[in-house]
């Protein structure tokens, strides 16, 4: 069987499919995996052994230069179109991927308007999968999945099937950087981290994929001398980073993910985010979730207005991170991994 699998973005969206497609392979021994998905995200398709092309389409850059992108684009059509499939397979249920999978040449699956993000997308399959949305973005995957290919939904443990040298892992990376303002752990709390795990005798890094990561960067290494500034890294290297390392502590972010997927002992904080939707998941990870009166709130800004919360006379923003201060995470860091 040969399926192209539509997966775009976001990097923790573009982890998540990751064990779908282990359970595709081992239900369809010889199963033949294209993943058309954003040039950014490319090298984590190349992590897991059943895909055997990868077809990168750079749909966010062309929005910025529609211009200057025609005959780039004309060449990606041209590339998803290179083949035939048993089955094209959407598995993110957005209108941007149903247009890259109405491109391609196969039986065209996704999910159902009852469960895709944007109900448009489902009206453009051939078959629509029924698939409950208060489950793990995971879960999600492995059902849609399962209900395109016809096999059942697999009980077992997932299995992200990435290949990857761990090699000598050492050293705390603490992964800063994520997307909402009301996902950011406190830069103190960083900072006093860093402290803890320095004065441990461990090694500390922190990574940054961009100008503003890298300047906080910066201020919590001033904060914690003996904290490493990465230099920038593209993905791979990422990769490379994240499987050297002996643990890594991270802001509900994508990065915290691949690093769940490549085996590494991670803990992951959750203040706005809802752990059960989209915490991270593997046999080393723990999930810290805030103990707070509207945790999780789902909301992209923090819209607490309660009186101000402290910890260790410090001001506390977003507020509901003052139930996961550094404290508790040192001490979750040094005992056994609990999954979440």
């Amino acid at each position: 069987m040969r399926l192209l699998l539509v997966k775009l973005s976001s990097l923790g969206d573009v982890v998540h499919a990751l064990p779908a497609v282990t359970d595709a392979a081992r239900a369809h021994p010889g199963l033949e995996v294209h993943w058309v998905v954003e040039e950014r995200f490319r090298a984590i398709p190349a992590l897991h052994p059943a895909v055997t092309k990868i077809v990168p389409v750079a749909i966010r850059r062309w929005r910025e230069q529609w211009a200057g992108a025609g005959r780039e684009i004309l060449d990606s059509v041209r590339n998803i179109r290179a083949e035939s499939y048993d089955v094209v397979l959407d598995s993110q249920g957005l209108i941007k991927s149903a247009v890259v999978a109405c491109v391609a040449r196969g039986d065209r699956v996704g999910f159902n308007a009852g469960s895709a993000r944007e109900r448009v997308a489902s009206w453009t399959y051939r078959r629509g999968v029924a698939v409950a949305r208060r489950q793990h973005a995971i879960d999600r995957q492995r059902a849609l999945f399962a209900g395109a290919l016809g096999y059942p939904i697999p009980v077992a443990a997932i299995d992200y099937g990435v290949r990857a040298e761990r090699g000598d892992a050492s050293g705390l990376l603490l992964a800063h950087g994520t997307t909402w303002t009301s996902k950011h752990w406190p830069e103190p709390f960083w900072a006093e981290l860093a402290r803890r795990a320095l004065r441990g005798g461990e090694r500390v890094t922190l990574p940054w994929g961009s100008k503003e990561e890298e300047a906080r960067a910066r201020r919590i290494a001033a904060l914690a001398p003996g904290a490493e500034v990465a230099r920038r890294l593209d993905l791979r290297g990422m990769i490379d980073l994240l499987a050297h390392s002996a643990a890594v502590v991270s802001a509900d972010s994508g990065i915290g993910h691949l690093a769940a997927a490549l085996g590494v002992r991670t803990l992951a904080l959750y203040g706005p985010t809802d752990a059960s939707l989209t915490g991270c998941r593997g046999a080393s990870v723990t999930n810290l979730s805030a103990q707070f009166v509207c945790a999780p709130c789902l909301k992209r800004q923090c819209g607490y207005r309660g009186p101000p919360v402290f910890a260790d006379t410090m001001r506390v923003e977003p507020a509901c991170f003052a139930t996961i201060n550094p404290e508790r995470v040192w001490q979750t860091l040094c005992g056994p991994a609990v999954r979440t």
